[in-house]
């Protein structure tokens, strides 16, 4: 096991007011059920963001969350890192905008981009630039708009997903706590059985992609299920095997909020009773980059994760990629 380099100094999400649940569907004339979607998904409602609302809006509140609580100043911030699979816009990154919002005028800021799995990435690539002594203080937030690239004709998919942020903000580690081990992986090979076909620049925007609606998330359920599964089971012990832990020591797994039958079958995997994993995929729906950081901040917020507790956090998401954490708090 490694010495800690950085550790959670702070914690903050924002999920929008609005919430809409799954009996809402039938109003926009698709034939699902709250009976439905929960025995498919556990979901029974989600947040979904108003028109005056982007990331990053979203992001900038849950940043002064974590940044409150960590006792940092915009001016004590050297890199920000943000996961989105949902840009405000394509050029330039979400994350100078946020830098810009928040006032962090000594920060480098840039956008890291893998879907689901992006916090989790973006919490590995600033402990590597803390390691190598770029940062001392970094902010980590993971933010999406979702429901602006779900096509809400599809009942497949519009069901499942939700907005929101969380952020963390990560400092020198001391006495021991802090990040113990890190995996992440991905695989190419997979991408279109996830994935939005337009809007980038091998397809941009046009007519077309309106008429088909390929400007839109697309997605192969049981396949992209099947994966999530192995790959989520895979991180989970890698990063054990990194810490020198099994499920046994674990206190908490927050996986990644996209499926709660996932969810079971990598707690399963691992070796971590149910009662040991935290849930709230029935409430926020599947808020990708956002997901692990709004289950973190209220597992903490609700007394779940306390000083001492070792955690263990996995995620997947499109590309394919997966990662996985473990923490000592």
């Amino acid at each position: 096991m490694k010495r800690p380099v950085a550790y959670f100094a702070g914690i903050g999400a924002y999920a929008p007011a609005r919430v809409m649940r799954n009996e809402e569907f039938a109003a926009l004339g698709l034939e699902t059920s709250d009976e439905w979607i929960v025995q498919r998904t556990g979901i029974r409602e989600r947040h979904i963001a108003g028109p005056d609302e982007n990331n990053r809006t979203m992001s900038a509140i849950a940043s002064r969350r974590a940044m409150e609580r960590a006792g940092v100043s915009p001016g004590e911030i050297d890199l920000i890192v943000l996961g989105t699979a949902t840009p405000d816009r394509l050029l330039p990154a979400t994350a100078v905008d946020l830098q810009a919002e928040l006032g962090a005028s000594r920060a480098a800021a840039f956008d890291v981009m893998a879907a689901c799995s992006s916090w989790l990435y973006g919490l590995i690539v600033a402990e590597g630039l803390m390691a190598s002594g770029n940062a001392e203080t970094a902010l980590v937030v993971g933010t999406e708009k979702l429901s602006t690239i779900v096509d809400w004709k599809d009942r497949s998919t519009c069901v499942l997903f939700g907005d929101g942020a969380g952020a963390a903000v990560l400092k020198r580690s001391r006495q021991g706590k802090g990040i113990l081990s890190t995996y992440m992986r991905s695989d190419g090979t997979l991408a279109e059985l996830l994935y939005r076909p337009s809007g980038g620049a091998a397809r941009p925007f046009d007519q077309a992609s309106l008429d088909d609606r390929s400007i839109f998330l697309r997605m192969e359920g049981r396949e992209v299920f099947k994966h999530a599964v192995r790959s989520m089971s895979e991180a989970a012990d890698r990063a054990l095997d990194g810490a020198k832990l099994t499920g046994a020591n674990v206190d908490l797994m927050i996986p990644h909020q996209a499926n709660v039958r996932i969810i079971e079958a990598t707690a399963k995997h691992a070796g971590i009773p149910m009662e040991k994993v935290f849930v709230n995929v029935d409430r926020f729906g599947n808020t990708s980059s956002a997901s692990v950081g709004l289950a973190l901040d209220e597992a903490i917020t609700s007394g779940r994760v306390t000083e001492g507790s070792t955690v263990l956090l996995v995620a997947f998401g499109a590309g394919f990629t997966w990662a996985s954490l473990v923490i000592r708090f």
